[in-house]
């Protein structure tokens, strides 16, 4: 039987088994991927550049694109590389740093996200201590903390999964490295500490969770209270779109890799992959702009800057 130290490369899960499906899947791939960086790369060009957007909600916005941006770079391009090129090969290395990197960005998105939540419930139920609890080192602070908790998180974590002897090959049923298909590759007396951590992690995201709906109970009551019709939809406004983005991450990540062994099949763990890793980057940026006035005006004053840089370049390359 092979083992972890005789791997030098994995098997990556084929989208499809005809050259016409491959190539359709890497045309599909790179659209989603194109649609992800435009909208998250417009997100943070907006916010960093317009003024008005230099306040605690829209700068953990910022982070949040970025680290959109970082999640969904990690397991796509690899992905459409294979597809296009009719590979299913990663390294062994490659594998450990796909797996880092995309523990990284999730578990510090996930630290952004309650933050976030902190941050409404700051600015609806304490207006008046907004300034003081959110300035501009505190917010800092936080957001180092966050990528910081990632890292620490990340590099924990893969150290610990890689270093299990793995027993049953090195073919993955999946189309990027995920830790819950190199668990299956590995030695059955391996795995106690590998589920101690597991365990240990759950109810890491229980408690930010927790602390998520207790803020979310908190921005309710004080919204339904306000006297001001206006008030209130311009309260909403804010945290909605929040909320459907906790919604959407919580609710595919906690249903891919905590619902139980008899629900597990290679369709169904393809789909959620892409449902957790692929569908909330990509809609993020959509769900932020649709309800926020001041964001959709910077993203459009952003754009058309964009097309008037374009359009001297153009005019400059062909006098």
């Amino acid at each position: 039987m092979p083992n972890s130290s005789s791997i030098s490369e994995f098997l990556l899960l084929a989208l499809a088994d005809t050259r016409q499906l491959q190539l359709l899947h890497f045309w599909l791939l790179l659209g989603i991927y194109l649609a992800a960086l435009l909208g998250n790369g417009l997100i943070s060009t907006a916010v960093a550049c317009d003024h008005r957007l230099h306040t605690p909600m829209y700068f953990f916005l910022l982070n949040l694109a970025l680290l959109d941006l970082g999640c969904i770079s990690t397991t796509l391009p690899k992905a459409m590389a294979n597809a296009l090129w009719n590979t299913r090969h990663i390294s062994y290395a490659g594998c450990a740093a796909q797996v880092f990197f995309f523990l990284f960005f999730l578990s510090a998105e996930y630290c952004i996200l309650t933050i976030m939540s902190y941050d409404r419930y700051v600015a609806i139920c304490k207006p008046l201590h907004y300034g003081t609890l959110l300035g501009s080192r505190a917010c800092a602070t936080m957001a180092a903390a966050a990528w910081g908790t990632g890292v620490l998180y990340s590099l924990l974590h893969t150290a610990n999964t890689f270093s299990l002897p793995l027993c049953q090959g090195n073919a993955l049923d999946q189309f990027f490295c995920e830790i819950p298909q190199i668990l299956k590759l590995a030695c059955s007396e391996s795995y106690p500490s590998e589920v101690g951590f597991i365990v240990f992690s759950v109810h890491v995201l229980l408690g930010c969770f927790v602390f998520i709906l207790f803020s979310y109970v908190q921005i309710f009551r004080a919204v339904l209270r306000m006297p001001s019709e206006q008030g209130r939809h311009k309260a909403f406004s804010t945290c909605l779109p929040h909320l459907a983005v906790v919604t959407l991450f919580l609710s595919t990540a906690f249903f891919a890799n905590l619902r139980p062994p008899s629900l597990s099949s290679q369709a169904l763990d393809l789909t959620m992959a892409v449902l957790y890793s692929v569908v909330p980057p990509t809609l993020n940026p959509l769900i932020y702009s649709m309800r926020n006035q001041e964001l959709r005006h910077a993203v459009r004053k952003t754009m058309s800057w964009t097309n008037f840089i374009r359009d001297k370049i153009f005019i400059c390359l062909y006098k």
